[in-house]
């Protein structure tokens, strides 16, 4: 009992633990360090992050033992959702980890542009949307939170994603139709009649390794990598699907990496089942998402302004 209370007592406060957190997350690369250890105070003591923050300035409490195990492990590049098992994208809290790819900010740039296309003028009031390989099912679910009436669908090849995506659904409450398939051939019975489509395809070409250990070590291999060459075959099949899905006046957006864009407008304009398409830039100000328009459609794949 004696040693307990001794070992307790010397502990850091808060304050100085966060520091030193922060210093060894920074000397192993993690560029998001003061950010990352705060967030692991935060977990360790059950509080919301603002919650954490005022604490510390406040000098705060001693942080369990375990907060110096988890910022070892992210010294050792696992990713900060993996220790945390979650993932915050477009107000919703996601559960993350091993076998998911762990959804990113600039991919919130693709729903809002998903968000204009079911506000547009002939949209019908509950239109049917298909998000193409989902993942831990982020783009679907936000889709189906912001806008209720929608009939979203979602697929997913990997089984262990799919379990995540599952998951999330269960857990948020949200209606979405989960379907544990190829997305190139997905959706049949809904061929011709679909009035969005939305996919983050995998698009880092195969011969690219990403250098960030949280990439490359922990993310699915079948969420990274798109094909040989310019990393565009996975999602030029899965556009010549969304093709295949979609109504005439229906909208295909699919977010690529930035220097993608060109190539990804050249494959779209060489077939004929696009009116027209247009890229657009994430809040970052890089070229990140296509938006283009099934043939027949009234209504244009101009830039929309998202600032």
């Amino acid at each position: 009992m004696t040693d307990r209370v001794v070992a307790h007592e010397r502990r850091p406060a808060m304050r100085d633990a966060v520091r030193a957190a922060t210093h060894t997350l920074s000397a192993a690369g993690v560029a998001s360090a003061p950010v990352d250890a705060l967030h692991l105070a935060a977990h360790v003591l059950g509080v919301e992050v603002a919650e954490a923050r005022r604490l510390m300035i406040l000098g705060g409490p001693s942080l369990p033992d375990d907060y110096a195990d988890l910022v070892e492990e992210r010294a050792r590049r696992v990713p900060l959702q993996h220790l945390t098992g979650v993932a915050h994208f477009r107000g919703l809290t996601l559960a993350v980890g091993p076998g998911v790819f762990v959804p990113r900010p600039e991919t919130e740039t693709l729903v809002s542009l998903a968000i204009h296309a079911l506000d547009r003028p002939g949209m019908p009031p509950a239109p049917v949307v298909v998000d193409l390989a989902t993942g831990s099912g982020a783009i679907a679910l936000a889709l189906k939170d912001e806008r209720p009436a929608a009939q979203v669908h979602a697929v997913e090849v990997d089984p262990l994603a799919h379990g995540w995506a599952v998951a999330n659904r269960d857990r948020l409450g949200l209606d979405v139709e989960l379907t544990l398939a190829d997305a190139r051939a997905a959706y049949e019975q809904l061929c011709g009649t679909v009035d969005l489509v939305t996919c983050n395809p995998p698009y880092i070409p195969d011969d690219q390794v990403p250098i960030d250990p949280e990439v490359r070590d922990h993310d699915p291999a079948l969420a990274l990598y798109g094909g040989p060459g310019d990393g565009l075959d996975l999602p030029r099949q899965l556009a010549a699907r969304a093709a295949a899905l979609l109504r005439p006046g229906g909208v295909l957006v699919m977010e690529h990496a930035d220097q993608q864009g060109p190539g990804l407008l050249r494959s779209l304009a060489a077939t004929s089942a696009w009116a027209e398409a247009a890229d657009h830039a994430d809040l970052t100000g890089r070229p990140r998402v296509v938006v283009a328009v099934a043939r027949g459609s009234r209504h244009p794949a101009r830039h929309t302004d998202l600032s």
